[in-house]
């Protein structure tokens, strides 16, 4: 369920950048309150897909952490 939350995620925020670019600096109603939902979808999504994909962060050990 996790890869389709983020499979709406990608779809949701690459529709919303297609409407920020015809938004005319969102001089333009409908196509700025796209961009408005389509962002508050792909964030909502993504953070469900978080929830359930597993995410490793790898860093590189600080200097404090090498002895």
């Amino acid at each position: 369920m996790g890869y389709l939350y983020l499979s709406l995620a990608i779809v949701a925020e690459v529709v919303a950048t297609s409407a920020l670019n015809a938004s005319q600096g969102f001089t333009r109603l409908w196509p700025s309150v796209t961009t408005v939902v389509g962002y508050t979808i792909a964030f909502y999504a993504l953070s469900l897909a978080l929830r359930t994909i597993p995410c490793l962060l790898y860093t590189s050990p600080s200097p404090r952490d090498r002895g």
